[in-house]
């Protein structure tokens, strides 16, 4: 327990980094972990992929709010593009929560992976990602983008466990935004996601009767993660500025593409079914 504990303590520091770092509230590196941990040390194995993308969620409400509040604070938050965004993506995130519930465990990590691959390939193949061509003139959310845009990045992000920033960084990047911001406003983009999934997964009448745990969230691996990410979050909120755009980019790929490999080779070790 204490080696579990110290690991999830170590990968809430990353979680914080990342957090500031590239918008991602913590499903990219949480999932992946708290699953390979739980799958061992909980009480129900077979439901250790719902636990870790509910702590997930748990984790990204407090660690989504504390980056941004820093990046508020930072001056780096534009209202029109974060509003009214956010209220569709909560309305998506509802429905994606409770979906993912009635979903198998292979059947999620299998999403889980492909959500991954066809993130890193459109971010790699199309343009608008890596580099951007005229930063001085942003190009404003269109109407279907925010409202079933909004609805499909929460209807996703929530039933995967993931926060949403996978989606709504590359939103924003392609609408002519820097890094630094995109990533920036990824984070309270982030919150409505966080909140309605960790409602549906804590409220979940299928979850199974843990010491430890509220619903599907189990709050020992939350806490830890949370010990180490807050302090995190707090000392790294000034990084995104030294960051050059084109390596910031690239760096929030090759990130992709580091968990998708834990995710396949934590799921090679365990058959299909379980």
């Amino acid at each position: 327990m204490l080696i579990s504990f110290s690991t999830l303590l170590f990968f809430g520091c990353v979680t914080g980094l990342t957090t500031v770092l590239f918008g991602f509230g913590g499903g990219f590196i949480t999932v992946p972990v708290v699953y390979g941990v739980l799958s061992v040390t909980a009480c129900s194995a077979a439901d250790a992929m719902h636990i870790a993308v509910a702590t997930s969620a748990a984790v990204m409400v407090v660690n989504s709010m504390a980056a941004a509040l820093a990046q508020w604070r930072q001056g780096r938050l534009r209202r029109a593009y974060v509003w009214p965004l956010a209220a569709f993506i909560a309305v998506g995130a509802g429905a994606g929560s409770f979906a993912a519930t009635l979903i198998g465990g292979t059947a999620l990590r299998l999403l889980f992976a492909a959500y991954l691959l066809v993130t890193i390939a459109d971010s790699l193949l199309r343009k608008g990602f890596l580099t951007v061509a005229d930063r001085t003139r942003p190009k404003p959310l269109g109407r279907a983008t925010t409202t079933l845009g909004g609805t499909g990045i929460g209807l996703v992000a929530a039933g995967l466990g993931v926060g949403g920033s996978v989606m709504t960084v590359p939103l924003l990047r392609r609408r002519g935004l820097p890094m630094a911001e995109a990533t920036a406003m990824a984070n309270p983009l982030s919150v409505p996601v966080a909140v309605a999934a960790t409602l549906v997964y804590a409220l979940a009448p299928t979850a199974p009767a843990c010491t430890g745990q509220l619903g599907y969230v189990d709050l020992t691996a939350g806490a830890a993660l949370l010990l180490g990410s807050l302090p995190t979050i707090a000392s790294a909120r000034r990084l995104t500025a030294r960051v050059p755009d084109r390596v910031h980019s690239l760096a929030y790929v090759l990130l992709l593409v580091a968990v998708l490999v834990v995710m396949l080779v934590v799921e090679g070790r365990h058959p299909v079914g379980s």
